[in-house]
């Protein structure tokens, strides 16, 4: 998926119909807008903890991984690590950091890891799901990360080899490393950091609860158009309850949010997301025989700009997949400019062929999910096919209460929008045809396209 961190200017003509539209007002078109819009300045540190300080780096080669780990290991049980503005700090092997308890650390500074690609890929720490491996790992209790500094996860070099590859490729021997990960952390907070260029996900927090990013900007930005970004995902979760996310500037070219098995009680309130895949939940039922779930969730006043999906839910199908539940989630106050379906259910997620996920569908059930308040336009690769739920068709997995509410999504292509549903039982509160029907497929065909959208400046 194609990332611009400053939006181009909209104006398509398809065919003989003009098309024009406009984000709302005062929505940022990059990173300086973002924080003109949503300030934030670090706050001084707590007088009563006492301060830690290391030496930075000489160069992009003189590794302080030693000195990290004992700086944590000094301001731990009531201090503060403190990592100040202008100084560098390269990491250049793996740390083990879950032993944190009551512990802050102020980072104005930026923290690079090295990009020795054979030398991560042998000694990271790796993970089962999706064969994770990750830089470091951090845990505990009482975690607090906050200031305007930046984490670099140095991804080009990474992003250059593994062009072509797919991380879910069951072939793939070539693991990037994730840029943050937590496990076993209660009270995590992230505030203010601006995570860049992971080479995988840019975080990925297990077996947690009471995990908060606030004011964090995600970035993922390349120098060889032959070599984007891939999997860089801002936020992946696996067994995590109690999450909150607010506030988010995400450029990348994965997943904007995408929480994967057993999340609860998740909250995300306000997130700009550029040339992402969308706000995801899963993907979820992709291992033989284990449960999974997300439920109680709301993501809210999103706006999604030259992405791939909208609000999407994603389960695995095939003869060895897993089962559960996708529950309670609400998608409300979402913003579109160019993306493919605004809302979708995919139940025959990643490439898996039709006739497969027809013999063994997904085993995932789908309820009680709402799409409230949405506007703005989709790019046209679908033509007039503005959004598309497709449930499964095993009898023993549910798709029911799913709604529709204030669903005001348009298509460049010159006609009335359409929303294709199957399998779904119900009314879902606006119209919608199977996508075997004569309007899905003369939907379908009519497709078009528009140019990168933005806002007209200034902000």
């Amino acid at each position: 998926m194609r990332s611009s961190s400053v939006f181009t200017l909209l104006s398509a003509i398809t065919g003989a119909v003009a098309f024009h539209a406009e984000p709302p007002a005062n929505v940022p078109r990059s990173i300086e807008e973002f924080r003109q819009k949503h300030p934030y300045t670090p706050k001084a540190h707590d007088s009563r903890r006492r301060v830690v300080k290391i030496r930075s780096s000489r160069n992009d080669t003189d590794d302080v991984s030693d000195e990290f780990k004992a700086g944590l290991k000094k301001a731990n049980h009531g201090g503060t690590l403190y990592l100040p503005k202008n100084e560098l700090f390269i990491i250049g092997k793996p740390l083990d950091l879950t032993f944190l308890n009551d512990v802050q650390v102020h980072w104005d500074g930026e923290v690079k890891f090295t990009n020795d690609t054979p030398y991560w890929q042998a000694n990271a720490f790796v993970h089962p799901f999706q064969t994770s491996i990750m830089f470091w790992k951090w845990g505990g209790k009482d975690i607090k990360i906050y200031g305007d500094g930046i984490l670099n996860g140095n991804g080009q070099r990474w992003w250059n080899e593994f062009a072509g590859g797919e991380i879910l490729d069951p072939t793939n021997k070539y693991l990037r490393p994730i840029l943050f990960y937590a496990e076993n952390a209660t009270n995590l907070e992230m505030q203010g950091i601006h995570e860049k260029d992971s080479p995988c996900w840019t975080n990925f927090i297990v077996t947690s609860k009471g995990v908060s990013f606030t004011d964090v900007v995600v970035t993922a930005v390349s120098n060889n158009a032959s070599s984007l970004p891939k999997n860089t995902d801002f936020f992946d979760s696996l067994n995590v309850e109690d999450l909150t996310v607010k506030r988010t500037w995400v450029d990348i070219g994965d997943d904007c949010f995408s929480p994967k098995s057993n999340a609860s009680n998740v909250h995300v309130d306000t997130m700009y997301c550029n040339g992402t895949h969308g706000q995801s939940i899963g993907s979820l039922g992709q291992y033989a025989g284990e449960m999974s779930f997300v439920k109680d969730v709301v993501i809210e006043n999103v706006w999604l700009l030259n992405g791939q999906h909208g609000a999407r839910l994603k389960t695995w199908a095939g003869p060895d997949i897993g089962y559960g539940l996708i529950d309670n989630v609400t998608f409300r106050n979402f913003y579109h400019a160019n993306n493919e379906y605004a809302a979708f259910i995919d139940s025959c997620y990643f490439n898996i062929p039709t006739e497969t996920c027809a013999q063994y569908p997904s085993r995932m059930n789908l309820t009680n999910i709402s799409f409230e308040n949405f506007t703005g336009y989709t790019s046209g690769k679908y033509g007039l096919a503005v959004a598309r739920l497709t449930c499964s068709t095993n009898p023993d997995a549910v798709c029911e209460n799913i709604t529709f509410k204030n669903f005001n999504i348009t298509s460049p292509c010159g006609g009335d929008p359409v929303i294709i549903c199957d399998g779904v039982k119900g009314d879902i509160g606006v119209d919608c045809v199977s996508s075997s029907s004569p309007e899905a497929i003369a939907a379908l065909a009519n497709k078009c396209s528009v140019p990168l959208a933005t806002i007209s400046p200034p902000f």
